[in-house]
């Protein structure tokens, strides 16, 4: 069996960097996650006793915090430089950019809509920077029960798919008078989400590496899936299973933004010890 990895995969540009920053400040705590890769961030406490705080109240006073690449509200923020310790920003900047228009509009007087999940944590963090209106929407249904006024804006979280944007965007434009579209899905999730869907047109099975709480991995794997209908899912190469490739002939492998080279290294390495 052939194993080919999609054109583009794995660790994108904000991640890189806030690893980066995070190696560069060992003995310090993030708040919350640093990236949605349970693995990697174990990495991070074993290599470089970089711990993790779930919440504010877990930030020891004088404490130096990472803030995760998803962000953090903007209240959040003020109360953790309250506490005194260093505050070292690995916000990833395509995540920064939405935050810093959000904040623009809705001072403008726009109502501000999220195309997003209002549960995750970058969408949390974006929300926060409003000081009017703000609904995060994941569907031309849920956005079709709000009632906005007239002057809407409209951002995405940055590791959606375009084409469910578009939804959202030409829903607004004949039913308000002005209409302002920001394009914040990063390019990073367009490169990995268009090789994974050529690659899964060619293969016969695909395994999607990632986190299982990545929005970004998450989405790779409804790419693939509707091209090749053998796609799987996994964080480790522990839940590898050898019948996934029996018979087949190209296995594609793609992963996510928060997916280090050492996992993906490990579980094509299983995945050759199958001898299928």
């Amino acid at each position: 069996m052939e194993i080919e990895l999609a054109k583009s995969y794995g660790f994108c540009f904000g991640v890189k960097r806030a690893i980066k920053i995070a190696e560069e400040h060992p003995g310090a705590s993030t708040l919350g996650p640093l990236i949605h890769n349970n693995m990697e961030i174990a990495r991070l406490k074993k290599d470089f006793n970089v711990s993790l705080a779930n919440s504010l109240e877990e930030v020891k006073e004088g404490q130096a915090t990472v803030i995760r690449t998803h962000g953090i509200p903007k209240n959040d923020l003020k109360k953790l430089k309250e506490k005194g310790g260093e505050v070292i920003d690995a916000t990833c900047p395509f995540v920064t950019k939405p935050q810093q228009i959000v904040e623009e509009m809705s001072e403008e007087g726009y109502d501000i809509v999220i195309f997003g999940d209002v549960n995750h944590p970058e969408i949390k963090g974006v929300m926060s920077y409003a000081t009017g209106p703000v609904h995060a929407v994941l569907s031309v249904e849920e956005l079709s029960r709000l009632h906005l006024r007239e002057r809407v804006a409209v951002v995405a979280q940055t590791t959606r798919k375009i084409e469910e944007y578009n939804k959202i965007v030409n829903y607004l434009v004949p039913r308000h008078k002005e209409v302002r579209v920001f394009n914040t899905i990063c390019n990073a999730t367009f490169e990995n989400q268009d090789a994974a869907r050529e690659l899964a047109r060619r293969a016969d099975v695909m395994v999607v590496i990632g986190g299982k709480q990545s929005s970004n991995t998450k989405q790779l794997y409804t790419i693939c899936k509707q091209y090749c209908p053998d796609t799987y899912h996994i964080e480790s190469k522990e839940e590898l299973e050898p019948a996934w490739f029996a018979g087949k002939k190209l296995c594609g492998i793609t992963a996510g933004a928060s997916t280090p080279e050492w996992i993906i290294e490990e579980i094509i390495g299983k995945i050759r010890e199958f001898k299928v």
